[in-house]
C-alpha cells in the first residue's frame, strides 16, 4: 500500500465541541455529498467532515490529497460572508490546501459533476 507524507496541520482545540455539533447538524447538501465520498468512494481517498484547520472549522478535508470541499448555501452571498471566506480560503491555500466550492443547488441538482469535479481535483 502507498503511503502519502500527510501536512500535520494545527488547530483550536476549542473548535472540536462545535465540530461535533456540525457534525450532528449537516444540511441536506452536506448529507448528499458525504453520501458519495464517504468511506473512500472517490479513488481511495479518505474524507472527513466538519474538521476543524486552524481557527477555522471545513466542511469536508482530504488529508492525503489536501483537499478541502466546502458546500456553501445562499448566506455565502453576502458581502461579509464572500470577505471571511476569501481570508479563510488564503489561511487555508496557505497551508498547502485546496479549497474547492460547491453551493448547496450544485450538490442537490448536479451530483454527478460535483463528483466528477472533486474526482478531478485529487489527481
Amino acid at each position: 500500500m502507498k503511503r502519502s507524507h500527510r501536512i500535520v496541520l494545527d488547530y483550536n482545540p476549542n473548535l472540536k465541541v462545535r465540530a461535533r455539533r456540525l457534525r450532528k447538524r449537516m444540511t441536506e447538501a452536506e448529507v448528499v455529498l458525504w453520501n458519495h465520498i464517504r468511506r473512500k468512494q472517490i479513488k481511495g481517498v479518505q474524507f472527513f467532515r466538519q474538521r476543524p484547520i486552524g481557527n477555522y472549522i471545513v466542511d469536508f478535508y482530504a488529508p492525503d490529497a489536501a483537499l478541502v470541499i466546502e458546500v456553501d448555501g445562499g448566506q455565502h452571498y453576502e458581502d461579509d460572508v464572500i470577505e471571511y471566506d476569501s481570508v479563510r480560503d488564503q489561511f487555508l491555500e496557505a497551508q498547502c490546501l485546496k479549497v474547492i466550492r460547491f453551493t448547496n443547488t450544485d450538490v442537490l441538482r448536479n451530483i454527478d459533476e460535483v463528483v466528477g469535479e472533486i474526482m478531478a481535483n485529487i489527481g
